[in-house]
């Protein structure tokens, strides 16, 4: 079986492993120690945000639910997405740390400044606020559950509209790396516009673990992180699996990118295209047009099983009598497995 149905079905990049294996000796625990450092040293650098703080934890929902705990009073909920990750698969995650997730319809994955300032005009006018979550933070994901990408100018948007109300901006970045060479939205760009980000590893390359930016700092995070649980004694791994993802790609297939996390995920990117192609190409309609890992072919019943004979792959919704199949390439997929697939896809005919 060659699997398309997730970005996490490999372990981990050979530098992110030979990083481990060469963590040995004795080093400072939860994070205090030279490889953290290092990393975080390489993501300021890669951010262009040489005050900003950088944490390390071990997974996504764990991130999630420390900062947004982390950066809301009490009574404050967070917006997102009705399709946000933190509104359909975390359990309730966030619920459980006594914040309200307020959900806005989304189009194709995405919110919009117009969308926030509703709320927030709703929220103002509502003459009950002491009753309501007060809306403090708003949560988009980098790219979305959609596989579509914000662009630059929609977050200077959302970046005016958190100002005007004095909100919080967080994005949640899980498959930053296959976002970053489908939109015009840049490391600096992310320091420059949001509060707090993180950069997933788990779905790009690492073994586990997610980095989390705050480009202007965040007074006692490290206590949150304690009292969440995700303060890991043995840090180090965290440290040299992203102090290997942000070093220099090989030289001779650098291209465009300047760190090995880059590279490998713009490769995923490209070898989604060309699956997105070969649909296209059978008469196969897609969902919409993604420009990242993920894609999401129109089948038949009978076209699905059949490439689900020999390809991992994973139902996303019904439409329209079709069903909706994503095909998702990771850091990991190899041209040949594409190659197989694209030939099965074009089979369909």
């Amino acid at each position: 079986m060659i699997h398309f149905g997730n970005d996490y079905h490999r372990s981990a990049h050979p530098r992110v492993l030979d990083a481990i294996a060469g963590a040995g000796g004795a080093y400072t625990g939860y994070g205090a120690d030279e490889l953290c450092a290092t990393a975080a040293e390489r993501i300021r650098t890669a951010c262009q945000a040489p005050n900003a703080e950088v944490h390390f934890m071990v997974g996504g929902t764990q991130a999630n639910a420390t900062i947004i705990a982390h950066q809301l009073r009490p009574w404050e909920g967070v917006i997102a997405a009705d399709s946000g990750h933190i509104a359909t698969h975390e359990t309730g995650a966030i619920e459980h740390t006594g914040h309200k997730v307020i959900t806005l319809p989304n189009q194709l994955g995405k919110i919009t400044a117009a969308q926030v300032r509703a709320c927030m005009e709703e929220y103002r006018a509502s003459g009950v606020e002491e009753h309501m979550p007060e809306p403090a933070l708003v949560y988009i994901t980098q790219p979305t559950e959609f596989g579509t990408a914000y662009s630059r100018a929609e977050l200077v948007a959302l970046r005016e509209v958190c100002d005007e109300y004095e909100l919080g901006l967080f994005v949640d970045g899980a498959r930053l790396g296959y976002g970053l060479s489908a939109a015009d939205v840049t490391p600096p760009d992310l320091a420059a516009l949001v509060d707090v980000f993180t950069i997933g590893g788990t779905k790009c390359g690492a073994l586990f673990g997610e980095a989390i930016v705050f480009p202007a700092g965040a007074p006692r995070f490290r206590n949150a992180m304690k009292q969440n649980g995700g303060l890991l004694a043995k840090g180090w791994l965290l440290g040299a699996q992203f102090a290997a993802l942000f070093s220099a790609p090989p030289t001779a297939s650098a291209g465009a990118a300047t760190t090995l996390y880059e590279q490998i995920c713009a490769r995923a990117n490209a070898q989604a295209q060309r699956i997105a192609e070969a649909f296209r190409a059978a008469g196969i309609d897609m969902l919409f047009d993604s420009p990242t890992n993920q894609q999401f072919a129109l089948l038949t019943r009978e076209q699905e099983e059949k490439l689900s004979q020999d390809f991992a792959c994973q139902f996303f919704e019904e439409h329209e009598g079709l069903r909706v199949v994503r095909f998702c390439t990771a850091w990991s997929t190899e041209e040949g497995d594409v190659d197989k697939l694209c030939a099965a896809i074009s089979a369909l005919k």
